[in-house]
């Protein structure tokens, strides 16, 4: 039974619970997408150089990734309830602390204080949903967040472009401050107590929280994201030594997390081969997706000579119909097979891509709108089933884990795909290089789409067994 069967909130509560989940999603999200646009703006207005500016985007991402497994594992300790709240807290300080920073060393050390906050909201959304709705609710549920990251992903470039011709940069971030302010004493208020919220389970390794591990993490994750980045800029050097280290502290970490009894890394979720399946799925659609976001802007303005609106307006039908595929797909997991729906899902993005690489030299408006519409129902009938799959594999004690592992999956997704849309870039440019990230898109959708259909067999075997 899950835990809040048993204590049923009202509908009004569950679901001012649920609009801070979306809230958390959406305010990390967007803060991870629009500085990338405001850089230039930045650099110039702080006069630093191009090389400093760009650690604004480092450290957030960076500092989210070292910290999605940490969050997972402290809320298990300590309950949704502190670790989430704490996180919105973080991130509307930081917030602040960015708009208001007189240097480019204050900013970066703001932009990790945010990115510190924003990997509490995106590690345990997935979790907070799982405590509030019961199982025959979770498909419905789990569309919303679905739609939330996708508009989070698509929209962060548009709204920041939006923000910059009527106000300074410091409205990027000082936006987040009244949002934050109204959502921390919220859901503080209607948060209930009891069940995955207030859990006070103390470790059961020594008493103490895994700092030995935190570091390791921070090993695998940090050195990883900074050394892809690197490759994608060009610095094939000091990339491969990164990643080295990165490697390096993966087995350590591993090592290490195989003789604790409550590893950070969760090896009880990642045996269960539904779940692993299932993350790998997760990392293959996500890297498509950004593939995709960070490529077609490139390929709308400098090919088709579109404005920045007009850029968004044309990447406005993914998001949308995401919007209209994921709570399809919710209804549909109850009846049919989450494995095969997120297969026809990513099959069907797939497809989309297909069409959006070999579009017309000068396509028109339609013919890129139906495209994008394509790949939007592909990815919303991907990701309602594949998360549901991931966060009810496993027990329910252990959401935190399965919430923070997904928000891995994601952020790994995310900067892979990024980084790989640098790498070509700087060896292609022009429109060959956005074509050529599409194409690759496919390749990677492609491939999540057959991992998605194995989850099948997996499934049928271990019924047998």
């Amino acid at each position: 039974m899950d835990p809040l069967d048993a204590q049923p909130l009202s509908l009004v509560r569950r679901r001012l619970v649920m609009l801070c989940a979306v809230l958390g999603i959406v305010l990390a999200g967007l803060d991870g997408a629009i500085a990338n646009i405001a850089l230039p703006t930045i650099a110039h207005a702080m006069q630093c150089s191009d090389m400093l500016t760009v650690w604004i985007v480092n450290g957030y991402q960076v500092a989210v990734a070292v910290s999605l497994l940490p969050a997972a594992a402290f809320s298990e300790m300590l309950g949704l309830r502190r670790v989430y709240a704490f996180g919105l807290a973080l991130f509307t300080v930081a917030s602040l602390a960015c708009a208001l920073s007189g240097s480019i060393g204050w900013l970066i050390v703001g932009r990790v204080v945010q990115g510190l906050g924003g990997a509490c909201m995106a590690a345990l959304s997935g979790a907070l949903v799982r405590a509030i709705y019961p199982r025959s609710m979770l498909h419905s549920s789990y569309a919303i967040i679905a739609l939330a990251v996708a508009i989070s992903a698509a929209v962060g470039p548009t709204l920041a472009a939006l923000v910059l011709a009527v106000a300074p940069w410091p409205w990027l971030f000082l936006i987040n401050v009244p949002i934050g302010l109204i959502a921390v004493p919220l859901f503080l208020r209607v948060a209930p107590h009891g069940a995955a919220f207030d859990a006070s389970s103390a470790p059961q390794d020594g008493g103490l929280f895994d700092w030995r591990g935190t570091l390791l993490n921070a090993g695998v994750f940090g050195a990883g994201v900074l050394g892809v980045g690197a490759l994608g800029q060009g610095n094939t050097a000091l990339g491969l030594v990164e990643l080295g280290v990165g490697g390096a502290s993966s087995v350590a970490f591993y090592r290490q997390q195989r003789r604790r009894k409550t590893p950070m890394l969760p090896l009880d979720l990642l045996a269960i081969p539904l779940f692993s399946l299932s993350i790998l799925t997760s990392i293959c659609a996500y890297t498509a997706q950004i593939l995709a976001y960070v490529a077609l802007p490139f390929l709308f303005q400098t090919v088709m000579h579109q404005s920045t609106v007009m850029t968004g307006l044309l990447v406005t039908p993914w998001p949308v119909f995401v919007a209209f595929a994921a709570p399809l797909a919710g209804r549909l997991a109850a009846r049919y097979p989450a494995a095969l729906l997120s297969s026809l899902g990513l099959a069907t993005l797939a497809f989309g891509l297909l069409l959006l690489s070999i579009m017309p030299v000068n396509p028109t408006i339609p013919d890129v709108i139906w495209r994008m519409a394509i790949c939007g129902i592909g990815f919303g009938f991907y990701q309602t089933p594949n998360n549901l799959t991931v966060m009810t594999s496993g027990p329910s004690t252990r959401s935190g884990a399965a919430s923070g592992m997904l928000a891995v999956a994601r952020t790994t997704g995310w900067s892979l795909g990024s980084a790989l849309v640098a790498l070509i870039f700087g060896l292609m440019g022009g429109s060959h290089g956005a074509t050529a990230c599409l194409e690759l898109g496919v390749a990677f959708a492609a491939c999540g789409a057959c991992l998605s259909v194995t989850r099948r067999v997996v499934r049928q075997s271990s019924s047998k067994a």
